[in-house]
């Protein structure tokens, strides 16, 4: 086994509980791809927010834009198949040299980063959502092409979009206080107008009732992602499509643990048990074998629901 592949095995189990556990589904070509493509985002993550294994501080002191820089020029070198050896930047490289994966959908990511530093204004749902693929969507798609899907299989993709955008949705619900104690800030303006919220002062604690109405829309909207997601699966095989459906419930859970809870689920940051974990994948098995009647693709219209562009 290559030094990479260790690597980045060690990452997921330490960086992602959820995401470790939905892997171990894959059969094993696909779990190894997916854990370099996990490798390459959680570092260029890191990098971008200073942190390690997305917890704390490192030692890296420079400006977010030097930050940035770096991981632009690091990613383009692996997309040019010249990565630094060693690095997750490598394992990028593996991925895209065994899949054919465009170059879009990892500069997409980056995009998503540039988005943060920059701090741009979310004016719109719609802005959120843009920025939703930027930072997750993109991965979801990424994903798929790691589970086989071809990358000009734009119906697959495109609810493989939607899974990320679910994810997305659910973590800015889950993370909305802490994100706004780290001055971020995804609900949009309209949004917040619409309960009597300002931008300055919606995370304050004499709003959480208007606050958590509407956390609690956002989670009604990943389920719209969530669902159309689950109409992907009928074009993976077994073991893929048996993580996703996993990955969905585990995901989906944390969000609709966020709304039931109310003004409660604001205060601390929700989680999902190993019991919890447990029973998703058990319930997931069951929805893999009748995937392909429940969810045929091409499945529904997607009218209403964010695509990304061609």
């Amino acid at each position: 086994m290559s030094d990479v592949l260790a690597n980045a095995r060690d990452a997921i189990a330490r960086g992602s509980k959820s995401f470790a556990l939905a892997s171990r589904l894959f059969d094993a070509p696909t779990r190894d791809r997916a854990m370099l493509l996990y490798a390459w985002c959680r570092h260029t993550d890191d990098v971008i927010d200073g942190q390690v294994l997305g917890e704390g501080r490192n030692d890296d002191r420079r400006p977010p834009a030097e930050r940035l820089a770096e991981v632009h020029w690091e990613t383009e070198r692996a997309l040019a198949g010249n990565p630094t050896p060693g690095t997750p930047y490598e394992a990028l490289a593996m991925v895209v040299r065994d899949t054919g994966m465009p170059a879009r959908y990892p500069r997409d990511l980056i995009h998503g980063f540039r988005i943060d530093m920059e701090e741009r204004p979310f004016l719109t749902f719609d802005d959120t959502l843009t920025y939703c693929y930027h930072v997750a969507g993109c991965v979801g798609v990424m994903m798929a092409i790691v589970m086989g899907v071809k990358p000009d299989d734009r119906p697959v993709l495109d609810r493989a979009c939607d899974l990320g955008m679910s994810f997305q949705l659910n973590n800015i619900a889950r993370d909305v206080i802490e994100d706004a104690m780290n001055s971020r800030r995804y609900i949009p303006d309209d949004w917040l107008a619409s309960v009597g919220l300002d931008g300055d002062s919606f995370a304050f604690p004499p709003y959480r009732r208007q606050l958590a109405r509407l956390v609690a829309r956002l989670v009604f909207k990943a389920e719209d992602y969530e669902e159309s997601a689950r109409f992907g699966t009928s074009a993976l095989g077994n073991r893929a499509a048996w993580a996703v459906l996993a990955a969905a419930r585990i995901y989906g859970g944390i969000g609709r643990k966020v709304r039931a809870l109310e003004e409660a689920g604001l205060e601390t940051r929700v989680s999902t048990t190993k019991a919890e974990k447990a029973r998703a994948v058990a319930a997931a098995f069951g929805e893999m074998l009748v995937r392909k009647q429940r969810w045929p693709m091409p499945g529904p219209s997607r009218n209403g629901l964010w695509t990304m562009p061609d």
